[in-house]
């Protein structure tokens, strides 16, 4: 649950915030887009797969973490077509967004009502809805879905469990202790995700996870992102933006996971009522950096890493400000971006962005 306390660092409690809204995710997700699509072919796979419930029952698909909806519209639709070669031509299907309260959700809609691309334009018997709710409980009925999808959200912990003492990201602080702390937290949160959407999964359905991982010598990538992020944050401490309490109060609660933690629930051979049907890690597409590959334009490549971080990690931060009211959150935003952009744009660099791919089956 994102309201509870926790034990290791009594009052420092960061959930993650919703994702800066007017649709900047959606404008800034080319990576997030990029990374999904090799495991759209699995959604397809499991679509083809998954049992159907009888005529005339409509076919459920939840979509867990959807923020404002982009990053949707592929995979939606290749298992909305999938799944309509083998339904009778009338059968209703049911698609659920889902994901925190405060989400866009108008940007969701908008984006599902007016892109050329959404499946409601091009499928009158598909149905569209959201529920805001954080994934970290049950939020379907049981048994009510068929099929499932959650890209690039279950990496989000339920809370920051700890100040991070030397970063944002604890992937690259050298304290030993908050690194363990963070890794107890996201077991705990990947078996409280199983345990729900085992409940909510109907007999035979399946549901397909890509989530930021850590590379098999330990790698979670992003590092020249990161560095770039901590200075530009260093920077307005410097200028008297805000406070060293300020910054120590900023953590970003993400994860990546190890193939033998996507897989330690398992032990047994199923968890929750779920099984892995499989597992594999992957190094996802840079869209950003091939660009800067192939044009060498370094202010394109900085601004653009700044912009996915606006979009995504900075409105969490912002959330540590003494004063986090609209005006002072914008100046936050900008300044941090604009901080980032200039470091990245000096020294542009590839750096891995490992993921994995979990399918899973409800017995």
């Amino acid at each position: 649950d994102m309201s509870r306390t926790p034990d290791s660092a009594a009052g420092f409690s960061l959930a993650p915030a919703p994702t800066e809204g007017k649709g900047s995710y959606n404008r800034n997700s080319a990576v997030q887009q990029a990374g999904a699509s090799p495991a759209i072919a699995a959604l397809v796979r499991a679509a083809e797969q998954i049992s159907l419930p009888d005529a005339p029952s409509p076919i459920a698909i939840a979509d867990y973490g959807s923020s404002q909806g982009q990053s949707s519209l592929a995979p939606m639709a290749a298992a909305i077509h999938t799944l309509r070669g083998r339904l009778d031509a009338a059968r209703p299907i049911s698609v659920f967004h889902t994901d925190l309260p405060g989400s866009d959700f108008s940007a969701l809609f908008g984006l599902l009502t007016t892109d050329p691309q959404s499946y409601l334009r091009w499928d009158g018997l598909t149905y569209a809805a959201a529920v805001g709710r954080s994934f970290y409980e049950q939020i379907l009925p049981a048994q009510s879905i068929n099929l499932g999808w959650c890209s690039w959200a279950i990496q989000w912990l339920s809370r920051a469990p700890a100040p991070i003492p030397d970063q944002v990201q604890v992937a690259y602080s050298a304290d030993v202790a908050t690194r363990a702390v963070y890794a107890r937290q996201a077991a705990e949160d990947w078996q409280c995700f199983l345990r729900h959407r085992g409940a909510e999964l109907a007999s035979g359905g399946r549901l397909i996870v890509v989530t930021m991982a850590l590379t098999e010598d330990g790698d979670f990538g992003y590092r020249p992102v990161l560095d770039a992020l901590y200075a530009a944050l260093r920077d307005r401490v410097g200028e008297g933006f805000m406070s060293e309490a300020e910054l120590h109060g900023m953590a970003i609660p993400t994860v990546g996971r190890s193939l033998p933690d996507i897989e330690a629930p398992f032990a047994a051979g199923s968890f929750a009522g779920l099984t892995i049907e499989d597992a594999r890690l992957f190094l996802a597409p840079d869209p950003i950096w091939e660009d800067y590959a192939r044009n060498g334009d370094a202010r394109a490549y900085g601004a653009r890493w700044a912009a996915f971080s606006r979009s995504s990690v900075l409105p969490t931060l912002a959330l540590a400000l003494s004063d986090h009211g609209p005006e002072r959150t914008l100046t936050f935003l900008g300044r941090v971006e604009a901080g980032m952009a200039d470091r990245l744009a000096a020294a542009p660099r590839k750096f891995p962005i490992p993921l994995v791919i979990v399918d899973l089956r409800r017995a």
